[in-house]
């Protein structure tokens, strides 16, 4: 019988796809796999399965979830079980609730398989909590993808003064105008920030700085996406409980790699 399973891959780390997302990629006669997953995941498909990139590409974007729509319901109508393979969590930022409206409508079965989201994974990786008792009690997901000038539907009064730590998704590119409104809104320009470059991965890097110096810090060490921004106290936790880039240094240290 046929079925679609939308899964979030998870971030960069391979082992941290849940288990339920690796049995879906396991059994599927199709997947329809992201740019940004890690492509290790893949070869737990069973040799038969048909793997279909639709990774976006900068200005594509709505083409290119046309054709994944099409693929969906086209792949599922001749009985197939589909893995819809994305990075992260399908429903944080992933489009994830587009696809199945289109499922939905089309009378196809479908399941929602989370996975671990980079706003949390990435910061845990580089020692940061999103909550903690001494500095945040409250956390927000945000897009930083938006154009000053444009239709910032953002409300960046309440994310200011109302939010103790802020996850930016996909804001490296718009970092200027994301620390201008914070600090016009009333968030201190000495507030800790921190840029989380491929987190989870091998190739992780992270820079610190605050809401004032962030962005020459960043434009100095060259950080590009994906990378999540992290505002908020929380970062200072990073300098006790820095764990992952330890790692990743003391394992090329043994291996006689300069990192």
């Amino acid at each position: 019988m046929s079925k679609v399973y939308i899964v979030g891959a998870g971030p960069g780390d391979v082992d941290l796809i849940t288990v339920k997302g690796l049995k879906c990629i396991q059994q599927a006669d199709v997947i329809l796999y992201d740019r940004l997953i890690n492509k290790e995941l893949l070869s737990h498909a069973k040799p038969s399965a048909e793997l279909i990139f639709v990774g976006k590409l900068p200005n594509y974007h709505g083409v290119i979830q046309d054709r994944i729509h099409t693929l969906l319901v086209q792949y599922a109508k001749r009985g197939k079980i589909v893995t819809r393979l994305k990075g992260g969590d399908p429903f944080v930022f992933g489009r994830g609730a587009e696809e199945a409206e289109v499922l939905a409508e089309a009378n196809i079965p479908f399941e929602i398989v989370p996975g671990i989201t980079s706003g949390i994974a990435a910061p845990a990786y580089a020692g940061i909590p999103v909550t903690h008792r001494d500095y945040a009690s409250s956390f927000a997901i945000v897009t930083g993808h938006m154009r000053e000038g444009k239709d910032d539907a953002i409300k960046w009064s309440n994310l200011a003064q109302g939010v103790d730590t802020l996850a930016i998704y996909m804001g490296v590119g718009n970092l200027p105008y994301i620390t201008q409104q914070l600090m016009t809104h009333g968030k201190a320009a000495s507030t800790p920030v921190a840029l989380i470059h491929w987190g989870t991965s091998h190739n992780q890097q992270t820079v610190t700085g605050t809401l004032e110096t962030i962005v020459t810090i960043v434009a100095e060490a060259q950080i590009q996406n994906p990378s999540m921004i992290i505002v908020g106290d929380v970062v200072q936790v990073r300098d006790k409980i820095q764990w992952f880039e330890q790692k990743l240094a003391q394992e090329a240290s043994v291996q006689g790699i300069s990192v």
